[in-house]
């Protein structure tokens, strides 16, 4: 059973930062495509950020590239989303994704795509 934690959610100002990890366990963390999506209230969940395997291939939603930088340490099994200049309408809570297929197999932004699932950490973005 894989299990994915995430933490390092929290309130910040506009223009600030956070970095979000995304703790794995239960199979090789190396074997896993990890992704990160949020969900804002009211919205669907959507696609922020997706590393492959080695950590060498990495995509990002147009709406935080320039601003957020994912990346893995698959020593630790950890994965991180490094968020820099929040903005308001970055508020949502983000959840951590995996998935054992290689990434150039998956429709990436696809919530689909994913077949394991953290339990989502806030993050609020005051202006």
């Amino acid at each position: 059973q894989v299990q994915l934690v995430e933490s390092g959610g929290g309130l910040v100002q506009a223009g600030g930062s956070l970095r979000l990890s995304c703790a794995a366990s239960g199979q090789p963390f190396s074997t896993f495509v990890m992704g990160w999506f949020r969900q804002a209230p009211g919205k669907e969940r959507e696609f922020v950020s997706t590393i492959s395997w080695s950590g060498t291939t990495t995509y990002y939603a147009d709406s935080v590239k320039g601003r957020f930088s994912i990346s893995r340490d698959n020593a630790k099994n950890t994965g991180y989303l490094q968020m820099n200049n929040l903005k308001p309408e970055d508020t949502a809570v983000y959840y951590c994704a995996a998935t054992d297929r290689p990434l150039n197999r998956i429709i990436y932004r696809s919530l689909g795509a994913y077949m394991h699932w953290g339990q989502g950490t806030q993050v609020t973005v005051s202006s």
